[in-house]
């Protein structure tokens, strides 16, 4: 016995053809809800018992720190008590990409590593790394390594990572120390741990208390940064489940080090900080007197000595706008600043700050006088120069503490001593044909650095 054939009316097909849809989209419905389901309970803290809302998920808050000397922030971290609750590692990152997305995310990783923990030990370093890694799997952050290392960058402060709004980013690490870093980056995105600091997504140097030090649990120590975590279910790691973008911006601040973010743009690429319109502070822009030869692109400037120092970068581009050449002198003693163009060489002793642009070069240089302004990284500071003959000077490399009065600035011009820089030093004696090839002898300390 046959089967019975099967014939639609063309009305029965035209349902037959509408249901099928409805089917579908009845069936992904169930699935999306099923999904919600699992994940609403992968999201219930065990520690707690309270679901994680996506909605509710925690601000992040703008690293701001108490007006409190180095002392009192000591004894105030001090007396925060280390969690009682477990501190389980977070489970291995697996980063799974290849090529300029990796190579991005290697360099944003290593670069966090050296400007936030250079000085630190190597798991001192492991774990600034970590609190990284961890913020990318929390949806309360960006869901990249660069995105989160990068987050609030472009403000002037209350970037999450100071290194990448304050012009730290002007000094760059010795090859030997950069490839280090990219070896321990390359490790932690492919599965490596530092377990001691747990599902940590916040840290600090000790020596400051930020405002939201007290809301979180501390968990770790290491070296001078005290690492946290968020309270509660979204402290835990069932709060990480946030998946990886699979995609690293670009971030042309880190070209100097990093060809991978690199666009080929000598003026995008970190060679040349970029102008921004953005207000500086008010006591900045109240305290700064202009004298300036627009046509030759030079500026005097005075500033107060209490301002922040990583301001003055600022400052200077603000000043020189966008001119592709341009100096900015600057003093912050009121007696000592000329009048006007040229600059005496005994002037240029007493400068606090100077600054360099040359586009056509790809170049651009801040200088701090380190007596008035101290800086950790030596290769900021204004050095000596010998004055040859004949030779256009583009940097004041000279490193004294301002004079207390102006006549000071009559003492005799020449080299002068690193311990006593004060100590007036005859001028070099130079070979004629060192002064027509304009060298320096050896261990002169010339510009540029």
């Amino acid at each position: 016995m046959t089967e019975p054939e099967l014939h639609l009316t063309p009305e029965h097909q035209v349902r037959a053809i509408h249901r099928g849809p409805l089917l579908l989209i009845a069936v992904f419905l169930l699935a999306a809800l099923g999904f919600a389901a699992w994940y609403g309970n992968l999201l219930k803290s065990p520690d707690d018992g309270v679901r994680l809302a996506l909605s509710d998920v925690p601000e992040v808050e703008p690293f701001e720190v108490k007006k409190i000397s180095a002392e009192d922030a000591l004894k105030e971290n001090a007396a925060i008590p280390m969690t009682s609750a477990p501190v389980p590692a977070a489970k291995p990152f697996a980063f799974g990409e290849t090529g300029s997305d990796a190579q991005r995310a290697v360099d944003c990783l290593a670069a966090t590593a050296w400007y936030e923990a250079a000085n630190e030990p190597l798991d001192g370093q492991m774990a600034v790394m970590q609190v990284v890694l961890n913020r990318v799997r929390h949806p309360a952050f960006p869901k990249s390594v660069c995105g989160v290392v990068f987050q609030g960058h472009e403000r002037r402060t209350g970037c999450q990572f100071s290194y990448t709004c304050d012009g730290s980013l002007a000094r760059q690490p010795s090859d030997s120390a950069w490839q280090r870093l990219r070896a321990l980056a390359s490790s932690m995105l492919t599965g490596g741990v530092y377990a001691p600091v747990g599902w940590a997504t916040h840290y600090h140097a000790d020596y400051v208390v930020p405002y939201w030090a007290p809301r979180l649990d501390k968990v770790h120590i290491v070296g001078r940064h005290i690492f946290y975590r968020w309270q509660g279910g979204w402290g835990t790691g069932r709060a990480f489940q946030a998946g990886h973008a699979r995609l690293e911006a670009l971030f042309p601040k880190l070209a100097l080090v990093s060809p991978a973010h690199r666009t080929g743009d000598p003026l995008i690429d970190g060679q040349i900080m970029p102008v921004t319109d953005a207000p500086l502070d008010a006591k900045l822009v109240a305290g700064a007197m202009a004298i300036g030869d627009t046509e030759k692109g030079q500026f005097i400037l005075r500033v107060d000595r209490s301002l922040d120092p990583a301001q003055l970068p600022m400052l200077a581009q603000q000043t020189c706008g966008t001119r592709s050449y341009c100096k900015v002198f600057a003093w912050s003693d009121p007696r000592l600043i000329p009048k006007g163009f040229p600059v005496a060489e005994g002037q240029l002793e007493s400068m606090t700050f100077s600054y360099l642009r040359n586009q056509e070069q790809g170049f651009e240089k801040p200088l701090w006088n380190c007596a008035v302004f101290p800086r950790s990284d030596r290769k900021q500071c204004i050095k000596r120069r010998v004055v040859i003959e004949g030779k256009e000077q583009e940097l004041i490399p000279v490193a004294r503490p301002e004079p207390e009065t102006a006549a000071e600035t009559a003492r005799p011009r020449g080299l002068r001593s690193l311990a006593d820089p004060d100590a007036p030093v005859a001028s070099p004696t130079l070979s004629p044909a060192e002064r027509s090839l304009g060298r320096r002898r050896p261990g002169d300390g010339g510009g540029g650095e």
